[in-house]
């Protein structure tokens, strides 16, 4: 079904009873907060990642972020309309199905369950690098470190969603933390790096920063994922949830722009250049600030947790994504029904040992170092983002909304450009085709069960679920 075919947006249905006053201000704590530890973890190696590719430039160290943070409030944008136009969740699969018909929904599918094995995958190695920077003397154990983590991390899963309080506590402990830093690094700097501030003369800035900054741009993880969260406020009506996910878009643009920028300017100020073997450049640039004190380890031990909530969060979005597709006793599936079994905590348990499989096979591939799989996890999430812009373009133009279809389609061509410029740097190349090959079975599967309607609202089932 076509846009033209489909109503300008979904009619609001009436629902139940929100809570008011105290009960709803928790609520807002524990959802926007949980939801945004994905995006606020990439600050841990989306600006090393950034220099590395600028090959140790401090000086083109902060265009290069400006402009990656500039390109996450174009995206964030584009997810600000799709809350307004889906309360209910279903984020890009949802504008693709809507745009496009129920076929182009397995594109976005695909790049999320990509998105979430990297996830768990990147959180995981960035959490052992964390804690190898603090514990120097575990570096040799690197891989059995991260994957011991991520057994942590796979058990706690088994335990369903009871921890969403705990990874909104770990956030805002991270923010806290990391606002002393940098409070105390631009007052009291304990030291300082041996980096060159100067630019290269040898070759164009802009040129520079142009094939620097699409490296950086993992820090756009994660932005998605309040459009699709949003379904699990079922005790919310259509207004709340649309003031919920807005306000939690609002909250991860402060927060993670702010963060982003702060510990760029600081790098730059402090001269802190690419990290050695057994650190990391937000270490660097915490004990520069700090020195080697209390405050130092607060901030290298709130990053590990924070990563390790983010990778978490995957470990319950992805299983659950793959229990909505899959079929049951009265409902032909996209997916065999036994990746819906759940346990007493409403975990699909073989769904998460997909997902463990999967994480650990990239770890291991990785040697355990997260800015080995920065560049692939750019790609898989850009590519939900270009669908989504690209669907929200579209009905935008069919619904004689000439500005609104003009801004979408810009968004849309700095995310192709984001795309094809990590493209081109090689081996990202397997994300694009790991993305597409899973939607592509999927596809096939669906056909297979004779198109089973619906398919445009898994995300929000997956969610609500």
């Amino acid at each position: 079904m076509t846009a033209e075919q489909q109503p300008a947006a979904p009619a609001p249905l009436p629902g139940p009873a929100s809570p008011r006053g105290p009960r709803r201000s928790v609520l807002f704590f524990a959802f926007a907060f949980a939801v945004i530890a994905d995006p606020v973890s990439s600050v841990a190696y989306a600006i090393e990642a950034a220099l590395r590719a600028l090959h140790g430039d401090l000086a083109l160290l902060l265009p290069t972020m400006s402009l990656v943070v500039g390109l996450v409030v174009v995206v964030t944008a584009n997810y600000w309309q799709l809350v307004r136009r889906f309360p209910k969740g279903g984020g890009a699969a949802a504008a693709a199905g809507r745009a496009f018909g129920p076929r182009w929904t397995f594109v976005p599918i695909g790049a999320l369950v990509v998105d979430f094995v990297l996830t768990i995958g990147i959180s995981i190695a960035a959490a052992a690098s964390a804690l190898i920077a603090l514990f120097p003397s575990v570096a040799a154990w690197r891989i059995p470190l991260a994957l011991l983590l991520l057994l942590v991390v796979a058990g706690l899963t088994w335990f369903g969603h009871g921890g969403r309080l705990l990874f909104a506590v770990m956030t805002v402990l991270f923010v806290l933390v990391s606002v002393a830093v940098l409070v105390h690094g631009f007052v009291a700097p304990q030291g300082a790096g041996t980096a060159p501030a100067a630019s290269d003369p040898g070759r164009s800035a802009a040129i520079a920063v142009v094939l620097a900054f699409p490296v950086a741009m993992a820090l756009a993880t994660g932005i998605e994922a309040p459009s699709t969260a949003i379904a699990q406020l079922g005790q919310l009506d259509v207004t709340h949830r649309r003031r919920f996910g807005r306000g939690t878009l609002a909250l991860l643009l402060v927060i993670v722009g702010g963060l982003t920028l702060g510990l760029t300017a600081l790098a730059v100020r402090l001269h802190i250049g690419i990290p050695g073997q057994d650190s990391t450049q937000i270490a660097d640039i915490a004990q520069a600030a700090v020195g080697s004190g209390r405050l130092y380890g607060a901030f290298q031990l709130t990053s590990s947790l924070l990563l390790l909530a983010a990778a978490s969060s995957s470990f319950q979005a992805g299983p659950g994504l793959l229990k909505a597709l899959a079929g049951t006793a009265d409902r032909p599936g996209v997916l065999p029904s036994f990746l819906g079994r759940v346990n007493r905590h409403h975990t699909p348990y073989w769904s998460a040992v997909v997902y463990l499989a999967a994480a650990a096979v990239i770890i291991v591939a990785a040697a355990g170092e997260e800015q080995e799989l920065v560049l692939f996890y750019a790609v898989a999430v850009f590519v939900s983002f270009l669908v989504g812009l690209l669907a929200m373009a579209r009905m935008a133009r069919a619904e004689s909304k000439p500005v609104l279809a003009w801004v979408n389609a810009l968004a849309a061509t700095a995310v192709a450009f984001t795309l094809v410029v990590n493209l081109l740097r090689g081996w990202p190349i397997l994300s694009l085709a790991a993305t597409l090959l899973i939607a592509g079975v999927f596809y096939l599967r669906w056909v297979r069960a004779g198109r089973p309607s619906g398919i445009e609202d898994v995300e929000a089932r997956a969610e609500a679920g």
